[in-house]
């Protein structure tokens, strides 16, 4: 990768990639809805559901159809190696459709994910640890693949109301660009993220409440796994308090309500409803007010993640403060968010 850094520009490369990747996959997500019903593949309701009427499956097609030629073009005009990366994302779209058509077993769908995973550690760019030289350059790989399998999955975990996976990689896409660009890191990571930025919101167009379509594990898994190596390469530049940040809301509640399920003795594999924001929703809330009240918190985030640039760490307690707060409203059905604004 390039050295040399390019400012963050809404009128220059970075603008232009997330334009077009926006249009483009606002563009193809409309004919995936199309071939999606006309081939009736439909998410069904169930009792761990929180929609209430089939609803067809599988738009993330639109997103990884703009978003790997993007990665793609990118890469190749930056010169940078990032083939066994989208070879990775190619195999865990091809693995997770099969996954959404008929349904396949953990054991396979987790040795997939391995094999993408050790694909993208080997591009990570090289000389950089993601841990900063805290372990040896063996255990730094090793655990950087064990925290990327678990990006991978909670993102997965995630995307159970409309809007909230593509709003969530929306913010993570914008502010890694900009903190990218801030931080004088190379265009090609600022680049990357201003793509995924755009491909998620030409897919929240129809992903919108009331959605048109939803995402599927074709789009959460591998989009989860894209975005989880950009995450993974800012750690690696020294940036790691934004890295942390960024993604802070979707960790928290993820591995919180994990570590809950664990703690009763849970098949934590299973789908469940036990979200902060599932739990929003079961208050009788709108999947627009919960996915409003998670941007304005990512936007709060992005915000401490530009600032951590110059300040480091000190910003990621403010942002613990935010997103412990957001998880309190959440679970109160944001009531007490309502009672502030009436």
């Amino acid at each position: 990768m390039s050295a040399s850094a390019a400012p963050f520009d809404l009128a220059g490369p970075a603008g232009a990639v997330f334009a077009a990747t926006a249009v483009l996959a606002w563009v193809l997500t409309g004919i995936v809805l199309r071939h999606l019903r006309r081939r009736a593949i439909l998410d069904l309701p169930n009792e761990r559901s929180s929609h209430t009427r089939p609803t067809p499956r599988g738009g993330g097609w639109g997103v990884m159809l703009t978003l790997l030629p993007a990665w793609a073009a990118i890469a190749w005009t930056a010169g940078a190696g990032l083939l066994p990366l989208l070879a990775g994302a190619a195999l865990l779209m091809a693995v997770s459709w099969i996954d959404d058509l008929r349904g396949l077993g953990a054991p396979l769908r987790f040795l997939a994910q391995t094999a993408a995973v050790a694909a993208g550690i080997a591009v990570l760019p090289s000389g950089e640890l993601v841990f900063q030289g805290w372990l040896p350059p063996a255990l730094d790989r090793a655990a950087a693949g064990f925290c990327w399998l678990w990006f991978v999955n909670l993102f997965n975990f995630m995307d159970g109301i409309d809007g909230i996976a593509g709003s969530e990689a929306a913010a993570i896409g914008l502010g890694l660009a900009a903190v990218a660009a801030l931080a004088g890191l190379p265009p090609v990571l600022v680049w990357l993220g201003a793509a995924a930025a755009g491909a998620a919101v030409g897919f929240l167009v129809w992903n919108w409440h009331p959605a048109k379509l939803f995402m599927g594990d074709v789009g959460s898994v591998p989009l989860g796994y894209l975005l989880g190596w950009l995450l993974l390469a800012l750690a690696g530049s020294g940036a790691w308090p934004a890295a942390l940040l960024l993604p802070l809301y979707f960790l928290a509640d993820a591995t919180v309500t994990l570590l809950r399920r664990l703690a009763r003795g849970e098949r934590v594999w299973q789908a469940h409803r036990e979200h902060f924001y599932q739990q929003a929703v079961q208050a009788g809330r709108s999947h627009a007010a919960v996915v409003r009240a998670v941007i304005v918190a990512n936007a709060v985030l992005i915000a401490l993640a530009v600032l951590s640039v110059r300040f480091g760490w000190v910003m990621v307690i403010p942002g613990a403060v935010v997103v412990i707060g957001l998880l309190f409203l959440l679970a109160q059905g944001l009531r007490p968010f309502e009672r502030a604004r009436g």
